[in-house]
């Protein structure tokens, strides 16, 4: 079992739905008599659930996305997808939650990292979007200082990068402990930062893709400049980048945000890029959510970056 994760949520899955071929952790039941590795074998992607928002709360959100992987995994159990080459995945479960914000972090460095030892390429669903940070944190030392620095894309509203201990702190944080070089942050609402974190953001290798150029780019479908690199990558998508009426349920709701034809257009070439390293979908909350439409947009970003890895000249 990988350490420090609880049985997945599913619903009941019908025959031919593509959930259907996803291996569960915890499902087999000779589990206990076979290797972890054997359980996964022929995998190449991991699915784990970061189920907790105490960075949100610390941040004065709207709590809730703490079920977000739940909510996740039963949209995607109603997806049937018709596209045989997508990689097949390894489902392995949710975090345990930690007495404090600090023990659910290492919890989570310390299951990514056995994933990450398995040969499986990691895929979070939150949850906070602080717990991008140990999530990351899992696949810098795992590169460790045998390759270059890491650098980040992620697809936000907010920069997220505060001093304090929170949802808003999980790339300074990573600049400043794992070596993380360079940030590009896609969709930066101007009007919901402040000037010291933009200052910080610019000093320390910043760069900001504006929502027009992130449409136009997805509009003629062009791989963005920001992928174009031999730095290994991470890529983050925190669903408040959208739009409130495609995305009503986040933390933090975004009136003028992308398109999801645009967000598609990223995790799909997130999903190409033999750089890009780990992937998450963050601050997915449920409890804000109408008709499931946020939870079915994670589901298909999660499927579209799937198509994307399928494209790898390497997978």
């Amino acid at each position: 079992m990988v350490p420090h994760t609880t049985p997945p949520c599913w619903p009941d899955i019908r025959p031919g739905r593509f959930a259907a071929a996803i291996i569960r952790n915890h499902q087999p039941a000779d589990a206990k008599t076979r290797s972890l590795p054997g359980i996964a074998a022929g995998c190449k992607v991991a699915l784990i659930g970061l189920p907790d928002d105490t960075g949100v709360y610390l941040n004065n959100g709207r709590v809730g996305a703490r079920l977000g992987p739940t909510a996740f995994r039963a949209a995607l159990s109603r997806y049937g997808v018709a596209d045989s080459s997508l990689p097949p995945v390894f489902d392995a479960g949710d975090i345990a939650i930690g007495q404090d914000i600090h023990e659910t972090h290492h919890r989570i460095t310390a299951a990514v990292e056995t994933l990450l030892a398995m040969g499986l390429f990691p895929i979070g669903i939150g949850g906070g979007h602080d717990l991008t940070f140990p999530f990351v944190r899992a696949v810098a030392r795992h590169i460790g200082n045998h390759a270059e620095p890491m650098k980040g894309i992620y697809l936000d509203a907010h920069l997220d990068v505060r001093a304090e201990i929170g949802s808003g702190m999980p790339f300074r944080r990573l600049v400043e402990d794992c070596r993380v070089t360079s940030l590009t942050c896609i969709g930066a609402d101007p009007f919901a930062n402040s000037a010291e974190h933009l200052a910080w953001f610019n000093s320390h290798g910043g760069s900001i893709q504006s929502a027009p150029d992130a449409e136009r780019d997805s509009f003629a479908g062009r791989e963005p400049t920001c992928f174009v690199t031999t730095s290994p990558l991470f890529v983050s998508i925190d669903l408040d980048c959208l739009n409130v009426a495609n995305a009503p349920g986040v933390s933090a709701i975004n009136p003028v945000g992308l398109t999801p034809q645009t967000v598609a257009w990223h995790a799909h070439c997130a999903g190409r890029s033999p750089h890009v390293r780990c992937f998450d979908i963050m601050e997915l909350n449920p409890t804000y959510d109408i008709d499931n439409r946020t939870a079915r947009l994670a589901a298909h970003l999660f499927l579209q970056f799937l198509r994307g890895f399928a494209e790898r000249a390497s997978f």
